[in-house]
């Protein structure tokens, strides 16, 4: 395995670019050099006449990557759609090599490289390739985000089981998309649950964040980062600073 993850969700919008930055600032508080990467990013609002990866940035700002905006996100689509369709009416073909060509020169350069997906595992990344692929092609540990509500389990125990088949589960982050409710006994046991399940060897579930800035990433960061967090993404525990 490769230093660092594949951050991938089990639908979207269910804050996987939160983590990932999450843990990209935490581990340059560390003093490492992180590189950051979105192999594709659909849905990109155009701006001075390019399209504007807006979770990539997103990323770069967290890490203090400064890699060149095309090793960090390969592809950027405007329509926001699965990135084989988007791709398909752009009339441009997603190369794994190419991807694989960017993953390795910002590995070259950086102590850590986190990766972040589209969508689930099995969105198409073309019609022969999914998003996993991705993550077996550059032998990364996969880490899961989860919503944390009703229906979590079964989403995530699929997700998980689809990974599994292929690479290496890291762990499992439930994210909080909504005010909490102290009546809702789905979000109090989804971890617990999950944790016994025990086809992961971490499991985090992080609080709510009403407004997320750069400012609260270390925050939620510190909170993923355990020790064996540190050594699952390849680093050694030895030189960890402890806050």
């Amino acid at each position: 395995m490769n230093r660092g993850c594949f951050i991938t969700g089990t639908d979207t919008g269910v804050g996987k670019t939160v983590v990932t930055a999450a843990l990209a600032a935490t581990l340059r508080r560390q003093g490492l050099r992180v590189g950051v990467m979105k192999p594709v990013e659909t849905g990109c609002p155009l701006g001075d006449g390019q399209l504007i990866a807006q979770d990539a940035l997103f990323l770069r700002t967290a890490s203090g990557c400064m890699a060149p905006q095309e090793l960090v996100v390969p592809y950027t689509f405007a329509e926001p759609l699965a990135p084989a369709i988007a791709a398909e009416l752009a009339g441009i073909t997603i190369s794994l090599d190419h991807i694989r060509s960017c993953y390795e020169q910002l590995l070259a350069e950086h102590d850590v490289v986190l990766v972040e997906g589209a969508g689930g595992l099995l969105v198409p990344l073309t019609y022969q390739l999914c998003m996993l692929d991705i993550a077996v092609e550059l032998e990364l540990p996969v880490l899961i985000v989860a919503r944390n509500m009703l229906g979590t389990i079964n989403h995530t125990a699929l997700t998980a089981t689809v990974a599994h088949e292929r690479s290496h589960v890291l762990g499992i982050v439930l994210n909080p998309t909504q005010p909490p409710d102290p009546f809702d006994l789905a979000m109090q046991t989804n971890q617990e649950a999950l944790r016994r399940w025990g086809r992961a060897p971490l499991c985090c579930q992080l609080p709510y964040v009403p407004t997320l800035s750069q400012d609260s990433l270390p925050f939620i960061g510190e909170l993923l980062l355990t020790d064996q967090m540190y050594e699952e993404l390849g680093l050694s525990i030895e030189t960890r600073i402890i806050p």
